[in-house]
């Protein structure tokens, strides 16, 4: 089903809005679409993610996700078990028999609106260790808390990062326990720097590309 409606895209539309330079790469290396053609338009972060308000008591980290290989839970509970510290799991389930289960580990499905940025403000960190994204939107969430950020190396989240997170292997979690000590001790700064780089993603701006990729279009 996505195939064909990607093959679609690429011979028939005149515009097409991707939410990272990553992406548009992808797209265009792996659809063959002109880059002239592909405009990023970077997510925003909704107004109820902010550093002030309730927060969710306890010492634990946080984790954000549907339960699905590629956001690599697995790395993540060992890691924060190596790290000696309760993680919480905010995610539906998906597939591929992952489950958010383990010493130490308690999985809150997908709760409400309002509760996901408690968790994130009491969090102590949160962890990413995705293999892969388009773009990661929890990481410009949870910074934009005020939490400590622990994500993934990998290129496809060097955008939502910035120069503002622990940047650690996915499949290494002893590095990701390291990150998560790092995380910790440095919060003050990392918190300033998130704050600062979740700043520039808005819904707004998001609006004017969009705006801009049609005109360009016509």
């Amino acid at each position: 089903m996505h195939g064909a409606k990607y093959r679609h895209a690429a011979s028939a539309c005149d515009v097409v809005v991707v939410n990272s330079r990553f992406t548009a790469d992808d797209v265009a290396a792996t659809l063959g679409i002109e880059r002239e053609r592909i405009h990023v338009a970077y997510p925003g972060v909704d107004g109820a993610f902010t550093p002030d308000g309730p927060r969710v008591e306890g010492e634990y980290v946080l984790a954000v996700g549907t339960l699905e290989p590629r956001k690599n839970l697995e790395g993540a509970i060992d890691a924060a078990q190596r790290a000696g510290v309760e993680l919480r799991v905010v995610g539906s389930r998906g597939w591929g028999g992952v489950e958010a289960r383990g010493r130490g580990v308690t999985w809150l499905g997908y709760p409400p609106d309002g509760e996901l940025p408690r968790l994130y403000r009491g969090a102590a960190a949160f962890v990413y260790p995705s293999r892969f994204e388009g773009f990661g939107i929890p990481v410009l969430e949870a910074m934009a808390c005020g939490t400590p950020c622990v994500v993934s190396s990998h290129p496809s989240l060097d955008e939502a990062c910035g120069d503002a997170a622990v940047r650690v292997d996915p499949d290494d979690p002893a590095a990701i326990a390291e990150g998560i000590d790092r995380a910790r001790a440095e919060r003050d700064d990392l918190v300033r720097r998130g704050l600062e780089h979740a700043r520039g993603f808005t819904w707004v701006e998001n609006g004017r590309v969009h705006l801009a990729a049609w005109e360009a279009a016509r």
